[in-house]
């Protein structure tokens, strides 16, 4: 059956930057092809795509992530209710998130919270185990079925049918980020959502050694008479990169994870494409925030493929396998990268037999030039609209 497979490939050069540091606070790297290269994490850039999505996305299709989930529920529902706060609101939360998702939630390891001019304690918010992830429109309706189960939550949500109800809340009408990025319900592995994209670790595609910046801060309230030298001293490690990014989105999944519109003055297929402009839009135009005061390393991309597949989807990371060399001519590694990438991919893609057809192609600047054949050149906006349109277009047909 053919699939719908959106694949992103980036290539970004970032100048002397520790987007995203080990627990040393080494920036991340990765020995592929013999030798060490600079690395970015999928997780980071997943996270940054996210964050992304809040100038990009209404709230109310995104969700949270959050070991404080009964206390999030519990503000919702306070905002329904306000007659239900403080302890009655958490009681009420944690009865709830353990019935819908098997999470059992225990006070946090510290003193409970004092309860200011009123006097005594309260307690402090239940906090789960784990990270849960739940949309904003699965909180309001698990918010809702506690207050109508206010007088009694255990024994109203000991009846069959409201725990199933309170089940079917958490596992219907997915926000777009859980959509995408999947998520995992340890208690209740019937309820973990499977991920729809697919990120891989950034590599730069050449060698890379990371460097050591020794740096000085001077106390402004020091007195002339004092001895001289600096109020602080440190070190911080960073490294400079052209890399490889990759992304593959599969469009059907999506579509299962969301399910179709239901507004009758929107097409079906609005949602899968909202949530797709969404994810190549922030996937692309995101950078992580690790140090990025300390380097300002605020890139974008200089090439930008996006290829549309019916089978299954195909990284270009090996065409770096063989670390690309400095041009002696002008130095830099982009121009050497894109005409590497150009043969790797006319070269795969004609001995496996497979078609790129249709892909686009975002660049800028002549180091870029190689890669104008692959496919038709847009700009942002128009990468945006065209696979937008052609995503509605084949999930249409699809469902035909």
């Amino acid at each position: 059956m053919s699939r719908t497979i959106i694949e992103v490939h980036i290539l970004q050069t970032v100048p002397p930057s520790n987007v995203n540091r080990d627990d040393g606070g080494t920036p991340k790297t990765a020995v592929y092809g013999g030798v060490r290269r600079a690395r970015v994490s999928s997780q980071a850039w997943k996270r940054a795509t996210r964050l992304a999505f809040r100038d990009l996305l209404d709230p109310a299709d995104l969700g949270v992530r959050t070991r404080r989930i009964v206390e999030v529920l519990g503000e919702r529902i306070t905002a329904q209710q306000p007659a239900l706060d403080g302890d009655d609101a958490l009681t009420l939360a944690a009865e709830v998130v353990r019935t819908a998702t098997g999470t059992k939630a225990m006070p946090p390891r510290r003193r409970a919270e004092s309860a200011g001019s009123s006097g005594g304690e309260r307690q402090s918010a239940p906090q789960s185990p784990y990270l849960v992830f739940l949309s904003t429109r699965q909180l309001d309706g698990l918010a809702r079925l506690a207050v109508e189960g206010a007088h009694d939550i255990k024994a109203f949500l000991r009846d069959k049918d409201n725990k199933a109800r309170a089940r079917g809340i958490a596992d219907t009408r997915h926000s777009v980020d859980i959509a995408l990025f999947g998520r995992m319900v340890a208690d209740t592995a019937d309820m973990n959502v499977d991920a729809s994209v697919q990120v891989g670790h950034a590599l730069s595609v050449h060698a890379v050694d990371n460097e050591s910046d020794y740096f000085t801060a001077v106390d402004d309230q020091k007195r002339r008479d004092h001895h001289v030298g600096a109020g602080m001293v440190g070190r911080t490690e960073f490294n400079s990169a052209t890399l490889y990014r990759y992304a593959a989105l599969d469009v059907d999944r999506l579509r299962d994870n969301l399910g179709v519109g239901l507004r009758p003055e929107a097409l079906r297929t609005e949602p899968v494409c909202r949530a797709t402009r969404a994810f190549l839009r922030g996937f692309i135009a995101s950078m992580p925030t690790g140090k990025i005061n300390a380097f300002g390393n605020h890139t974008l991309p200089e090439a930008v493929i996006v290829t549309l597949r019916s089978t299954r989807p195909v990284s270009f990371v090996s065409a770096f396998e063989e670390p690309v060399l400095a041009d002696p001519r002008t130095g830099g590694y982009l121009r050497s990268a894109c005409g590497r990438l150009l043969g790797h991919v006319s070269a795969i893609e004609r001995a496996y037999g497979i078609s790129g057809d249709p892909r686009w192609i975002l660049r800028v600047g002549a180091a870029t030039q190689s890669l104008a054949p692959l496919g038709t050149q847009v700009t942002l906006d128009e990468l945006l609209d065209t696979v937008s349109d052609v995503v509605g277009d084949r999930l249409s047909g699809s469902a035909a």
